[in-house]
């Protein structure tokens, strides 16, 4: 039996211009900043974005390999000096790389893992959404995403609100928003975060 369905295709442009509008205001005296991963100042998220938009950049177009076979959390991920030509290219080239319908099916490989090439894709969009906000709440800038992007968080985060072990290592326990906050804050808390964090807010 045929069970093969049409995969989804999401548009990552929106959400890739999103993070791209916060670089150029980020100065070098923040790169040390606390940010909302507790265990990342601003310089190693930025450098967490430079590794995940080539992987994910990559899973797309089915290029295993370096990029798409290495655990991001296996070490500290290290900031180059050229992130400020880098991030920005890499962030368009993600976005251009998921337009292809190709790049939507069958399986294929990001953070050593394996997965359906649909599944990656969703990945991808929530790690611009989450990770964005993030950039955003650690260098003091406005941060909005667009309804289709937050929509496609929300589909990938909510069904493990309630499931520690299939949230695994990835996210904190669930922070709850009232039912009529934002969306953003519903799929800031579903990350794990608190929607109120700015520096000096204790993270948990």
């Amino acid at each position: 039996m045929d069970t093969n369905t049409e995969a989804p295709m999401l548009d990552l442009a929106p959400a890739a211009r999103q993070v791209a509008r916060l670089l150029d205001t980020i100065g070098a005296d923040q790169l040390a900043d606390p940010t909302p991963c507790p265990d990342y100042a601003v310089r190693d998220l930025l450098a967490h974005f430079v590794g995940l938009t080539a992987a994910f950049r990559d899973a797309a177009a089915k290029e295993l390999g370096p990029t798409t076979n290495t655990d991001p959390g296996a070490s500290r991920p290290v900031l180059g000096d050229d992130w400020r030509t880098v991030l920005p290219r890499q962030l368009d080239e993600l976005a251009a790389a998921w337009r292809a319908p190709e790049a939507w099916e069958g399986m294929t490989q990001a953070g050593g893992v394996t997965l359906p090439a649909d599944v990656a894709g969703q990945v991808a969009l929530n790690e611009l959404v989450i990770h964005g906000w993030d950039l955003a709440r650690a260098t003091g800038q406005p941060y909005t995403q667009d309804r289709a992007s937050l929509d496609a968080a929300y589909e990938v985060l909510a069904p493990a609100a309630d499931d520690p072990q299939s949230r695994g290592s990835l996210f904190g326990p669930v922070v709850r928003a009232p039912r009529d906050a934002p969306l953003l804050d519903l799929v800031i808390g579903l990350s794990g975060r608190r929607p109120d964090w700015k520096p000096g807010t204790d993270p948990s």
